[in-house]
C-alpha cells in the first residue's frame, strides 16, 4: 500500500524505513530542509531505557510548586490563557495519583526494550555511524535519601527486565574518572550498562538516506497545511510545496509523526490529542581536555540534566518549559546548562564556545506515546514521545509499521485501536 508519513524526525524516518522494509510505497512530508532538523536535532543524546519513568508521580506536584518562580528551574510552568495548556496540566495531575505511574512505567519500559532490539536491527542492516558510545548511563545521587529512592527505582527496573545497578562513589569513579572533582558531593550513583548514547541527528539523517535507497520519497521544504477528509476517513494531505504552490498528497494510509504539532493538525477534525510542547534546551561545547570530559553518558537527576560525549564535543541537555510553541532561547536557562557543566567538569570544555539550541518535545501527561489507529479512517498516530523520542523512536517505527501491515507487535503496550 502507499503510505504518507508526516514528519521526518527520528520517529517519522524510523516508521518510513520499516514500512519500506515491509514492502510498502512510502512518501515522507517535512517542512524543514532535511531530516531531524527540529526536535531530533540536538537532544541529550541518550538511549535510556533505564530512565523510562514518567514525570507524573505523587511527588511531582510538590516539586513543581517549589520551582514555580525560578527562571532556571528544571521544570518551568509559564501560565498562558490557553485551554490546551490547562487541560494538559489537569490531565498531568490525574496521572500523579498513586499507582498511575507504575502502569505508565511498565509500558514505557516495554517500548524501550523493544526499541533497543529495533536499533540493533537497524545498525546491522545499515551500518550508520552516529558517534555511538555503549558504556551505559550513570545517574548521580547527592544525598542518602536520593540514593535510597534510586535503590527502590532500580529494583523496580530489574523486575521489568532492565539491568540497573547501584554504585558506591569509588565504583562510579572507576567507571568515569572525569567525575573526580565532583566525587565529594556524591552519595553514589545508579548505572544501566545496557543504555547507550549517540547523535540522534546523525543517525536520523543516515537512516533517511538508507530509506531513500529503499525507494522512500522524501519531500522536504513542504509545509503541511491540513488533513482533508471524506466519509470519516482522511482522503488527502494539503501541502505547500517548495515553490509555494498548493498540492494534494494522497495515500492509502497516513502516519502522523509531527511531534508537538500533531494536535494542531487533528483538532479541526474533532480529535483532541493530549500532547503539549515541553521545551527543552541543550548546549554543545567543544572538548578541550580528553581526560577531564566524561566518556560515560551521565544524568544529573537533581538538576534534570544529561551529559553525553559526542566525539570531540560534550552535549548538555535537559529542563522542561511549558510555555506554548515558543522557540525563544531564555538566557537564564542557557546559563544554567553551562553553570552545571562547569561545576561537574570544570576543565573539560571551552565553555565560551557553547552552541545553544531548543526543541519542543511532545509530552503526554503520563509520558506514554500515542501509537496506533487514530479513530479517523486511514490515519495512524506515532507521536507524543516526550523526552524519549531517541530511546523509543526505532521501536515505535517498527511497531506501527507492523500494525499498518496487519500484524500485532510483540510487546505489552496499549496500542490505540489494536
Amino acid at each position: 500500500m502507499r503510505v504518507a508519513v508526516l514528519g521526518a524526525g527520528v520517529v517519522g524516518v524510523s516508521t518510513a524505513w520499516f514500512l519500506a522494509r515491509m514492502g510498502h510505497e512510502v512518501v515522507v512530508l517535512e517542512r524543514a530542509c532535511g531530516a531531524a532538523r527540529e526536535t531530533s536535532f540536538a537532544n541529550g543524546g541518550q538511549l535510556s531505557v533505564s530512565q523510562s519513568e514518567p514525570w507524573a508521580n505523587p511527588r511531582a506536584p510538590w516539586q513543581v510548586l517549589r520551582w514555580l518562580w525560578r527562571d532556571d528551574a528544571p521544570l518551568l510552568f509559564r501560565p498562558r490563557l490557553e485551554p490546551a495548556q490547562w487541560r494538559w496540566i489537569a490531565d498531568f495531575l490525574l496521572e500523579c495519583l498513586p499507582g498511575r505511574d507504575h502502569g505508565n512505567t511498565r509500558q514505557m519500559v516495554a517500548l524501550g526494550l523493544y526499541s533497543r532490539d529495533a536499533m540493533r536491527q537497524l545498525r546491522e542492516e545499515t551500518g550508520i555511524a552516529y558517534r555511538r558510545l555503549s558504556r551505559g548511563i550513570l545517574t548521580l545521587h547527592y544525598t542518602a535519601g536520593q540514593l535510597a529512592q534510586a535503590e527502590r527505582a532500580a529494583a523496580r527496573m530489574r523486575r521489568l527486565g532492565v539491568d540497573k545497578r547501584i554504585l558506591a562513589p569509588d565504583q562510579l569513579l572507576a567507571l568515569e574518572p572525569a567525575l573526580a572533582s565532583a566525587l565529594p558531593q556524591l552519595a553514589g550513583a545508579s548505572w544501566c550498562p545496557d543504555d547507550e548514547s549517540g547523535d540522534v541527528h546523525l543517525f536520523t539523517r543516515g537512516l533517511a538516506e538508507a530509506a531513500a535507497g529503499l525507494g522512500v520519497e522524501f519531500r522536504y521544504n513542504t509545509r503541511i497545511n491540513a488533513l482533508e477528509t471524506m466519509a470519516g476517513a482522511v482522503s488527502a494531505v494539503s501541502v505547500t510545496g517548495p515553490d509555494g504552490s498548493y498540492q494534494r498528497v494522497t495515500a492509502d494510509a497516513y502516519v502522523l509523526a509531527l511531534g508537538s504539532h500533531s494536535p494542531l493538525l487533528t483538532a479541526p477534525l474533532g480529535l483532541r490529542l493530549p500532547i503539549y510542547p515541553a521545551k527543552g534546551y541543550s548546549a554543545t561545547v567543544p572538548v578541550k581536555s580528553l581526560v577531564a570530559a566524561p566518556m560515560v553518558s551521565i544524568t544529573d537527576e537533581a538538576h534534570k540534566l544529561v551529559f553525553s560525549r559526542l566525539g570531540d564535543e560534550l552535549r548538555i541537555a535537559g529542563t522542561a518549559e511549558l510555555s506554548g510553541y515558543s522557540s525563544h532561547l531564555h538566557p537564564a536557562r542557557c546559563a544554567a546548562l553551562l553553570r552545571r557543566g562547569q561545576a561537574l567538569f570544570p576543565d573539560a570544555c571551552d565553555w565560551d564556545a557553547a552552541r545553544f539550541w531548543t526543541g519542543l518535545r511532545p509530552a503526554t501527561p503520563g509520558n506514554v506515546p500515542l501509537i496506533g489507529k487514530s479513530g479517523i479512517g486511514k490515519l495512524y498516530l506515532n507521536t507524543g514521545h516526550g523526552t524519549l523520542g531517541w530511546t523509543e523512536g526505532a521501536g515505535s517505527g517498527r511497531a506501527l509499521a507492523e500494525i499498518i501491515s496487519g500484524r500485532k507487535p510483540q510487546l505489552d503496550f496499549a496500542f490505540r485501536g489494536v
